[in-house]
């Protein structure tokens, strides 16, 4: 079964709301959680394949990138970060590069690098 897709409105004020938090006020977990899962989702549209995971636990993780099918056990190209580094790469706040380089973000794989799909472009606007 197909997984429900966040409308566009939801999924932008819920990021622009995780992005707009601090450490003094932060969103809330289901701001989040509907945050993350909404610029994965913009993510596998934009990347649509199958090579790549891309998990943000607990919220979620997709499959993306074109290339070799995987279907079996744990994929041979898998990136892991959690929820603020996402945010942060998804929304331009945060470089690829420098994030791998901090240890914030683990890839491995051949095919486990995002740099060339991040930031996400035209995020929708308030």
């Amino acid at each position: 079964m197909a997984r429900a897709r966040i409308a566009d409105d939801a999924g932008g004020a819920a990021v622009r709301a995780a992005l707009g938090a601090s450490e003094s006020a932060p969103a809330s977990r289901d701001t989040t959680a509907t945050a993350v899962r909404y610029l994965l989702q913009l993510l596998a549209e934009r990347a649509e394949g199958n090579t790549v995971e891309v998990r943000v636990p607990p919220f979620g993780a997709v499959q993306c990138i074109p290339g070799p099918r995987h279907t079996r056990g744990t994929p041979p190209n898998v990136v892991e970060m959690d929820a603020a580094t996402w945010l942060a790469l998804a929304s331009g706040a945060r470089r690829w590069d420098d994030a791998v380089a901090a240890g914030a973000v683990h890839a491995s794989g051949q095919r486990a690098d995002l740099s060339d799909y991040l930031p996400l472009r035209a995020l929708p606007s308030p």
